[in-house]
């Protein structure tokens, strides 16, 4: 629960620097990644996350310089990353400037619904960490090794024992 944005920038610092050790392991080719034919490909999904930020904190008024929620999607994996870091640094940096722990409080119009901003903020780490264990599931098929967000990853275990629990 965030009751101060403190309690954000504690858990956003991890998800997002996890959000970009994933990105930053996609590749070009991966990027087409489905798991069925009218599935959503990995690069859709990735590029999903990056432009939530613009979309969800746009509802709430706040002004900042994010990838645009309509933005084209980028052809490479590179491109796609950068602008997440981005968005997220920009996030934080005006959120920091312009919005106060009673901020959270506030209710906002979110998707037909009414929502606080704490309920928000906690909204996005949310969705991202969703859209982040179905890009996981893709990257396996892809071949790339997926990096370890709370604890090693199989590959990581591997090279650190030669075995991974199961």
């Amino acid at each position: 629960m965030i009751r101060t944005l403190e309690d954000f920038w504690m858990t956003w610092k991890h998800e997002s620097q996890s959000t970009l050790k994933i990105l930053n392991t996609l590749t070009d080719e991966s990027l087409n990644q489905k798991v069925y034919d009218e599935g959503r490909t990995l690069g859709t999904l990735a590029w999903h996350i990056v432009v939530t930020i613009d979309e969800m904190l746009g509802k709430t008024g706040l002004q900042l310089k994010a990838t645009p929620h309509d933005a084209q999607k980028p052809k490479t994996a590179k491109e796609m990353a950068a602008a997440y870091k981005e968005s997220s640094d920009e996030m934080v940096q005006a959120i920091k400037a312009h919005w106060s722990d009673e901020t959270l409080l506030e209710e906002k119009d979110m998707y037909g619904e009414t929502w606080t901003v704490s309920t928000i903020l906690q909204v996005l780490i949310s969705h991202q960490i969703h859209h982040r264990g179905q890009i996981t599931v893709l990257m396996r098929q892809a071949g790339l090794a997926v990096p370890g967000m709370y604890g090693p990853s199989k590959e990581e275990w591997l090279s650190f024992s030669g075995e991974a629990p199961e």
